[in-house]
């Protein structure tokens, strides 16, 4: 047998791993905390429901990485206080969020997960964890395919100019 090759779960965590599934954990503690807060100046449904969906894939996320710091003997990060609920109504005009910005910042959160994910899996020698790594990076892929149509559907995607190259006949 190889070095490393026996039970994943008894093989201990590099550096990496550690430092980045610690990081990963404080990212989606803030996550969280975020967008709740962007829960209570959502007004369209549709962005109300995805941003329920991320904040339980997260909460999800969050269980399973602080299981597998804890087993490990790695202090967890700072989690921020749960944001209480507020009506739309009582945020006054100019202080909103509005529909197009969260979900902007809901996609550009997305994408980058994506990427945490990604280089998380790439670093990783324990096959669990990046198997865990990327059980995130489809869920993530799946939501932020439902947050590019809606975006689409609501007409709140700006697109970069588009090229359309036109060849010359010769």
């Amino acid at each position: 047998m190889g070095i490393l090759s026996g039970n994943p779960q008894t093989e201990p965590m590099h550096y990496g791993e550690v430092f980045a599934t610690w990081s990963y954990l404080l990212a989606a503690k803030g996550a969280v905390a975020g967008f709740q807060t962007h829960l209570n100046h959502a007004g369209d449904e549709d962005l109300k429901k995805l941003l329920q969906e991320k904040i339980e894939q997260a909460r999800q996320e969050i269980q399973q990485v602080e299981t597998l710091l804890k087993e490990n003997g790695v202090g967890l990060p700072p989690t921020p206080p749960e944001r209480p609920n507020a009506c739309l109504e009582d945020i006054p005009i100019g202080a909103r969020f509005t529909d197009p910005e969260i979900a902007a910042g809901l996609s550009m959160a997305i994408s980058a997960g994506l990427v945490a994910c990604s280089q998380a899996m790439g670093q990783c020698i324990r096959e669990d964890i990046a198997m865990m790594f990327g059980q995130f990076h489809i869920q993530k892929a799946a939501l932020g395919g439902k947050v590019l149509r809606l975006n689409k559907e609501k007409g709140w995607l700006i697109p970069p100019p588009l090229h359309h190259h036109k060849s010359e006949d010769c």
